[in-house]
This record gives structure tokens, sequence and C-alpha cells, in this order.
């Protein structure tokens, strides 16, 4: 893994959520964790990554179809709406920075989390479900309900993200990880 943070550099810093800093020439598209000089491995996260990177594609398409979204910039469901979401739930947790006026970086939003990448895909993954089933509670079919939260029950978020990303091969060279 990369440790970014090269004294004397004026690039545009980045403040991280253990206080640190980190360069945002530092995090390239291809990164998805670093080891921080505090001692942590930070989860990074770009809006160029695909949703996929911690959802399957039909569960995408599926929130793509179902959350409306109020942004005239991005109208689709895409991964800064997931961001959103864990940053609502975890503000002290996850560093957010806006980079589009950064020409050397080749994204325009940047996340880094306290989490290392596997815990921030788990939050991610538990997050969508606490989605779902808030939209599920508003149906009007009993059984469907009842049936969800049955479902719920059984679903081992943790097991899903291992067998996730094993189906996927994420390695540490994979940019979606």
């Amino acid at each position: 893994m990369t440790k970014p943070g090269v004294p004397g550099d004026d690039a545009r810093t980045v403040d991280l959520p253990c206080g640190e800093t980190v360069r945002a020439t530092d995090l390239d598209l291809g990164m998805r964790e670093f080891d921080c000089v505090c001692g942590d491995v930070h989860a990074v996260v770009m809006d160029v990554h695909p949703p996929e990177r911690f959802l399957p594609e039909f569960l995408v398409d599926l929130l793509r179809e179902t959350v409306e979204t109020s942004s005239e910039e991005m109208p689709e469901f895409d991964t800064p709406h997931l961001l959103g979401v864990v940053l609502e739930e975890f503000p002290e947790q996850v560093a957010v920075a806006d980079l589009s006026d950064e020409g050397d970086v080749g994204y325009a939003l940047l996340w880094v989390s306290d989490f290392d990448s596997r815990r921030l895909h788990e939050v991610v993954v538990e997050l969508v479900i606490e989605l779902m089933e808030h939209a599920v509670s508003h149906a009007d079919d009993d059984a469907a309900i009842q049936e969800f939260e049955q479902q719920m029950l059984e679903f081992d978020v943790s097991s899903f993200v291992d067998q996730y990303r094993a189906e996927r091969d994420l390695d540490a060279d994979d940019v979606y990880a």
C-alpha cells in the first residue's frame, strides 16, 4: 500500500478524520485504502468508482430505479449517494473533499474514512439494508414486510462481504476493492 504525504510539497491537502492530512495527488484512481502516518489504514473512495464496488449490479440497478435523487448534477443513484449515506451516519469518521478544480487528480469527489476498505464495505451494505427496511416498512403488504424481515434476520453482512469480494476476486491492485 502507498504511504502518502511527502513533506515540503505545496499540493492541495485533504484533512483526514484522524487529524492528519494527505496530498490529493497522492491518492490515485487505483487506490482503495492507504497506510496513514497515524498508524491506521483508511479506505479511499472516489466519485469515479462505481457503486458495484460495494453492491451487486442487480441491486445497483434496483436502487437506480427506485431511489429518487434531488441533484441535477447527479440525477442517477451512484457512488456519491452511497457515500453520502455513510457520511450522514458517520460524520466524524469520514472526510470528504471536492477536488473538481484540482486538475491533477482525475476525480472530483473524494471520501476517506477511518474505516479500512473492508469495514467500509460492511458499513455500506448495512446502511443499504437499513434503507431497504425503511422502504419495505411503508409497503401495504404485511406478508412482504414479514418475509423481508425474516430474510434480513438470516442475512449475515460479514459473510456477504467476504463472498462478494471473493467472487469479484478483489485484490490489493483492484481499483474497486
